[in-house]
């Protein structure tokens, strides 16, 4: 859209308007190519994602025997895998992603620790905030989970906020390619400042969400949460 908006712009200076009609008809045959161009641009990408074909999906098993000739991609592979014991893995095709927790780091304060599931008291209190932040803070998000059976490529993290009803904010963060192990992975995103003034004041709805490439979900949640003028005394 602002491609087409910045084309239209240059080609009206260029071109220039008078009443003699050719140049508004130049114009406009000028819009129709922009316009052409960018939907045959559109049903090329489609047909892109109709021909991208990735396999049948392997367990950690079949992965490291269908490759054992090719040295460098088993290096890879090993880099990859790291200290992962292949034989208490099994012969399981389909990755496990286990979501421990979320937590928020803010600069002097102690981390806020979200478990997963969130859990409210009773149905009443479904809508009741799980957590407040301080306006005009700045803070970073840290996700904890454990990867299991085999590797789970392109995990992605979603959230998605609104506020009144209204999305004030999306946020989009591919996590990475992860090999399975006992021991939880941490992952640490971007420091971020909450918004600050009297309207971003109130309550915000939130859903997150976590896939992976296949479009296998791990983790699909709601909740609310807070911006006051103060932190909560209590935390």
């Amino acid at each position: 859209m602002s491609a087409a908006v910045k084309s239209f712009s240059s080609s009206k200076q260029a071109v220039g308007l008078n009443n003699n009609g050719i140049e508004i008809e130049e114009l406009k045959n000028r819009i129709n190519n922009i316009e052409v161009t960018s939907d045959k641009e559109d049903d090329e990408e489609e047909v892109s994602k109709d021909e991208l074909d990735l396999g049948p999906q392997l367990s950690l098993k079949e992965q490291l025997e269908k490759d054992k000739d090719d040295e460098s991609l088993m290096r890879w592979k090993e880099r990859l895998l790291g200290s992962v014991d292949i034989s208490a893995v099994g012969e399981s095709k389909e990755p496990q992603v286990k979501i421990l927790n979320l937590s928020l780091s803010s600069p002097g304060r102690e981390d806020v620790i979200l478990p997963i599931p969130f859990s409210t008291d009773s149905i009443d209190n479904a809508k009741k905030s799980i957590f407040t932040l301080k306006e005009g803070s700045k803070y970073h998000l840290k996700l904890s989970f454990i990867v299991s059976n085999n590797i789970v490529s392109g995990l992605n993290y979603s959230n998605t906020v609104w506020k009144t009803g209204i999305k004030v904010d999306h946020t989009k963060v591919m996590l990475g390619t992860f090999s399975p192990k006992q021991e939880p992975y941490t992952y640490e995103f971007e420091e971020e400042t909450t918004p600050s003034g009297i309207f971003a004041r109130g309550s915000y709805s939130a859903r997150t969400k976590i896939v992976d490439d296949d479009g296998k979900c791990y983790l699909d949640v709601s909740y609310y949460f807070q911006i006051q003028k103060k932190w909560p005394s209590h935390a």
